[in-house]
């Protein structure tokens, strides 16, 4: 079955919204999504990244990450990028889908670091990823800076809390290694909305930053602070090698050599790392939300007969309705 089923729906949703766009209505579907909730400087941005196979995230100190990035990963046989508030634009050039992903955010949130619940809805076409529905938000933070508020925590938690607390949503708990995991926020506020586990799974990044004679051994195992569906450790590229435009390819293969030569982590090599980590995301999607594509199918029949009077023939002349 594999993504069979995530092919068929997001083209589906895909055609929704779009049809619904050009009439000015909306059309809300409680679609499945992965929330991607971690501290600052955990490794969020990295992971996704990893994931496109391009750099295209802000980066920075403090809140890089101020409004909500729904960020809708379709394979296709050719690469490109559009923004649903740049409709019809098509970035080929993945600096630029940086560039306005900041432009954006600060159109609403302004350049001092204040942050906004809006979201950014990005997609990005290519053969090289999977059909997944991520959501890059805001890290936990404990500390305002510039302009931002004194109950800038609360106002970041009640921020995830709007996604992770949706039954479709599944949660990618990201916490560094080489912090305490009883500590994690992520963890911590994933139990508070799915107490069985049964839609947390846990990464833990910076394997590779650990002190020397330590390991997360016992985490990855699934034996310190167990989960449901357990951890997947993945090592992104420093600083150094982000700065110095380390590609990611390349990075991808030394996280592979990585977990196969570490004496801790080589005897589970083939469960760890990025590949992994995105396989396992589309199979649990699949396997959580099984009757999601026929629930969606019903939803655009009701949606467009419940406003035909207001919908167009060329509004719905693209839907292929036997998908």
């Amino acid at each position: 079955m594999g993504n069979r089923g995530m092919e068929e729906l997001i083209p589906l949703v895909n055609r929704l919204q779009d049809a619904f766009s050009s009439i000015g209505q909306a059309c809300n579907l409680d679609l499945p999504q992965i929330a991607v909730v971690g501290g600052q400087s955990a490794g969020k941005s990295s992971v996704l990244e990893n994931f496109v196979g391009r750099d295209f995230l802000p980066r920075g100190s403090g809140i890089v990450t101020r409004r909500p990035l729904v960020l809708q990963l379709i394979s296709a046989t050719a690469e490109w990028a559009e923004f649903l508030h740049c409709k019809g634009k098509k970035f080929t050039e993945f600096d630029e889908v940086r560039q306005e992903i900041e432009a954006e955010t600060d159109r609403v949130t302004g350049a001092n670091k204040g942050i906004s619940p809006i979201p950014i809805n990005l997609r990005v076409y290519s053969p090289h990823v999977l059909n997944l529905t991520l959501i890059d938000l805001p890290g936990i933070t404990k500390v305002p800076v510039g302009d931002q508020p004194a109950d800038i925590e609360q106002q970041i938690r009640d921020m995830i809390m709007q996604f992770i607390t949706r039954e479709s949503c599944l949660i990618l708990a990201v916490t560094p290694a080489n912090t305490d995991l009883a500590n994690s926020d992520a963890l911590k506020l994933a139990k508070d909305v799915d107490p069985q586990g049964l839609r947390t799974i846990g990464v833990i990044t910076k394997l590779d930053l650990m002190d020397e004679g330590t390991d997360a051994r016992d985490v990855l195992e699934n034996k310190l602070l167990p989960l449901r569906r357990g951890y997947i450790g993945v090592v992104n590229r420093s600083q150094k090698d982000i700065d110095g435009k380390k590609d990611i390819k390349a990075a991808l293969e030394a996280e592979r050599k990585f977990f196969l030569s570490h004496p801790s982590y080589r005897h589970m090599a083939e469960k760890m790392g990025t590949p992994r980590l995105q396989k396992v995301l589309n199979q649990v999607n699949i396997v959580l939300f099984p009757a999601l594509v026929q629930e969606t199918k019903w939803t655009q029949w009701s949606c467009l007969v419940g406003r035909k009077s207001i919908v167009s023939s060329t509004s719905v002349s693209h839907l292929n309705w036997s998908r």
